[in-house]
């Protein structure tokens, strides 16, 4: 029987996505802090990725972290439901930048990754963004939403990967998985 790959991330979306490859997904959460480090957006995304992957043991590793790039200034999961509020309303209306990055361990080479997507939220009411953020669903997201869920109502348009948007470029994945031989 193959090793598992494991996901060295507690994302239930992660896991759902590779999953629904097929491939048979062992989640261990690194114990990693998310600290902003005063690294740019991109580079955060890059620096938290590899940490989570390099903290975990395995042949077959995988790991990922998101960052929101509001104009430079990284947006990562809101502290409370106040600061989601105030992620939304700075949203509100203005184009952002989402990056993911992937660490993937094979029992021969590293990759580590960024990809980069482009949002456009719609403008948002203060009811809806007091509507959003009682849902409670954008407290464990980067930038305080989810594109994936109710979260889809606050997009007006995204430029690039939907999955990158979600927290995970799996083409691009599955392509280096593949391409290794290591298959659902």
């Amino acid at each position: 029987m193959k090793p598992p790959l494991i996901l060295a991330s507690g994302s239930p979306r992660r896991k759902a996505l590779l999953e629904a490859l097929g491939y048979r997904v062992e989640v261990v959460v690194p114990g990693v802090e998310e600290e902003a480090e005063g690294l740019p957006p991109e580079a955060l995304a890059l620096a938290l990725a590899e940490r989570k992957g390099q903290g975990v043991a395995g042949e077959w590793v995988l790991a990922a972290d998101t960052v929101v790039d509001l104009g430079g200034k990284a947006l990562g999961k809101p502290r409370d439901p106040e600061e989601n509020r105030a992620f939304l309303r700075a949203l509100s209306g203005r184009v952002h930048r989402v990056h993911t990055a992937f660490y993937l361990r094979t029992p021969g080479e590293v990759f580590l990754e960024v990809h980069t997507a482009k949002v456009r939220f719609r403008p948002l009411s203060e009811e809806e963004i007091a509507w959003y953020v009682q849902s409670g669903e954008g407290l464990d997201k980067a930038g305080g939403y989810g594109a994936q869920g109710l979260g889809m109502v606050l997009l007006e348009e995204i430029q690039g990967d939907f999955y990158t948007v979600m927290g995970l470029p799996i083409a691009r994945v599955f392509a280096l998985l593949w391409e290794r031989g290591f298959r659902p």
